[in-house]
């Protein structure tokens, strides 16, 4: 190996140059294609998700505007304990602080980030503003006079608690919870607790979808990958027939059929099956939302089963029958476990799918059927709370990337076939 080595290490290219150094270059002029090459999707990618993502994330620990638009109120309250209201100096503090952000145009998202925190803090912070270059001293008197909201210890709590820029403030919020005067986290009244429902329900909803889906998808695979090709790709039309229709029309469709009054109340009622005084609410609840979605999601599941199956060679099962199993046997013992893949790449599918769906819920859900994705819309279009929304966003990725693991140690994503 050495005299070999030596001898290529002695051989030269035409002009002269050493061959091991032609080759070196030559494997960096591959490399460098391939990386430019790859770079434009790389960069889609990039621009596309995950910097969305990390926007997503870093927006939901960030809260500069009281550290910004507060520096003198910051620095008055950093020392004090909320045993009791704050000194004349934080008061001051606090109406210039006010004063400065009414001049810049800050008094308004200031209020409104800490109304997200203490429920009423908008007005007194409007209102304030606006008479702060007014005041003289002393300001405590003057500033509770103009809101009884300055005279309250949760109000200073509150300022104290977002004067960090980066904090868990919008987490607490999404799981219930939020910070009291010390800055401990307790839990919410019962009746304000909604976010973990509605995690719950979501969760609960898609692995009812999930299983629906592979109940339904299992046979319609097994069937496709039974058939003669002919008759297989004439049905697969089927399956993939409702990607050539709009996702609005085929949600709102399900109104037409599932409603009191709908298709399929009437052909209960028509075959008796029901009286038509007992019409069954089969929309704007969680049941219309399960039907509707697992309607949508089930080509999902197929594909991933029909491309399992259709690698499964019937002679499988010929051969255990002929050793004497069952046909049921067989097909538990021997089919089965071969399309596991299959069944775990659309479980996941779906699953994922599912825990984020928006358009249907909102459409068919009502009350009953919203999931937590209605209610990230809800604050990045109407409250216009980002922060609340990017930690509710935040954690349901966190759920994802957790059953991602899962499947991967019990199933292995090296077994992942989706085609």
């Amino acid at each position: 190996m050495t005299n070999a080595a030596n001898a290529i290490a002695g051989l030269e290219t035409a002009d002269g140059t050493p061959l091991k150094a032609a080759l070196a270059r030559a494997l960096r002029r591959k490399r460098m294609r391939a990386v430019l090459l790859v770079m434009p999707l790389f960069i889609f990618v990039f621009l596309t998700f995950l910097y969305p993502i990390g926007l997503m994330l870093f927006r939901s620990i960030d809260n500069p505007l009281v550290s910004e638009h507060m520096p003198r109120t910051v620095a008055a309250l950093k020392d004090w304990t909320a045993d009791d209201l704050p000194g004349e100096a934080a008061f001051a503090a606090l109406t210039q602080d006010l004063e400065d952000a009414r001049k810049s145009g800050a008094a308004g998202r200031l209020a409104t980030n800490l109304n997200y925190q203490t429920g009423g803090l908008r007005s007194t912070i409007t209102r304030t503003a606006r008479q702060a270059g007014k005041l003289e001293a002393p300001f405590k008197e003057k500033l509770i006079e103009i809101s009884p909201a300055w005279g309250n210890i949760e109000t200073w709590a509150t300022i104290k608690l977002l004067s960090d820029r980066f904090s868990m403030v919008q987490y607490a919020a999404a799981l219930d919870r939020k910070y009291d005067i010390h800055q401990n986290v307790v839990p919410l009244p019962e009746d304000q607790q909604i976010y973990v429902t509605l995690f719950m329900r979501t969760l609960w909803m898609s692995i009812v979808v999930t299983v629906s889906c592979l109940l339904l998808g299992f046979p319609i695979a097994y069937m496709l990958a039974s058939l003669p090709l002919k008759h297989s790709n004439l049905l697969m039309i089927l399956v993939l027939l409702p990607f050539w229709t709009s996702l609005l029309v085929r949600t709102t469709s399900w109104i037409v059929l599932l409603q009191t009054q709908g298709v399929l109340n009437d052909l209960m009622v028509f075959f008796h099956i029901i009286n038509d005084a007992g019409r069954v609410q089969l929309i704007f609840n969680a049941t219309g939302t399960v039907i509707a979605m697992t309607q949508i999601l089930l080509p999902f599941m197929v594909l991933p089963l029909y491309s399992v199956m259709k690698t499964i060679s019937p002679t499988y099962m010929r051969a255990a029958q002929s050793l004497g199993a069952h046909r049921f046997l067989a097909y538990g013992r021997v089919y089965l476990p071969q399309t596991l893949p299959g069944i775990g790449a659309g479980c996941l599918l779906v699953f994922i799918l599912a825990i984020g769906y928006y358009i249907t819920p909102a459409l068919v859900g009502g009350q009953d059927g919203q999931m937590i994705s209605n209610m990230i819309a809800f604050h990045m279009q109407k409250s216009l709370n980002w922060g609340l929304a990017a930690a509710l966003g935040g954690i349901l990725l966190v759920g994802v990337i957790i059953l991602y693991w899962v499947y991967n140690k019990i199933v292995g994503v090296e077994r992942l076939k989706l085609g």
